[in-house]
């Protein structure tokens, strides 16, 4: 039985599932409650459980302060256990980005075997069951525009923006 948070953010409703391990994942904000609670039940590798605890509660408070401007770092527990040993290779990769800048693709592939690893690169930061914490949205493409990002585009530039890294791409990506 994995325990799950879901609150509200200055941004709209958000999710947060953990394990025993730590906090296994984060579903960016989304209008409606019920279509966070959707987006928790399908990350779940079991039945999930309403619940409070200090892992979540603390994840809870980062998250909200980082929304806010007074975080840019993040210290929860981190489970990455639903993760191919590829996958918790660039995730761990991802987490060497720091707040206020940005990296390619290929930045993240010549760091985990090379840069033919690019394709395998981009689906594994698709796959981040932790964004924001893990700050796959800080990865774009190596022309400097903006990529993609598993919760839109637009969500993607709203975290740049926040970051002041936007003024950083290509003018109208």
């Amino acid at each position: 039985m994995h325990r799950a948070m879901i609150f509200h953010s200055p941004w709209g409703w958000m999710g947060i599932a953990e394990s025993s391990k730590g906090i296994q994942a984060i579903v960016l904000p989304k209008r409606s409650k019920r279509a966070v609670e959707s987006d928790l039940r399908a990350q779940s590798d079991g039945p999930l459980q309403q619940a409070k605890s200090v892992g979540l509660e603390a994840a809870r408070r980062q998250l909200l302060d980082y929304f806010s401007g007074k975080r840019n770092t993040f210290d929860v527990p981190l489970d990455l256990s639903q993760g191919t040993s590829f996958q918790r290779q660039v995730w761990r990769t991802l987490q060497r980005v720091p707040y206020g800048k940005l990296r390619s693709y290929q930045w993240i592939a010549a760091r985990v075997g090379g840069p033919q690893y690019a394709r395998a690169v981009g689906n594994a930061v698709g796959a981040n069951p932790l964004p924001i914490v893990i700050p796959c949205h800080r990865i774009v493409a190596h022309d400097a525009s903006l990529g993609g990002f598993s919760g839109g585009l637009s969500m993607k530039r709203k975290l740049l923006s926040l970051e002041d890294t936007l003024r950083c791409l290509k003018a109208g990506h």
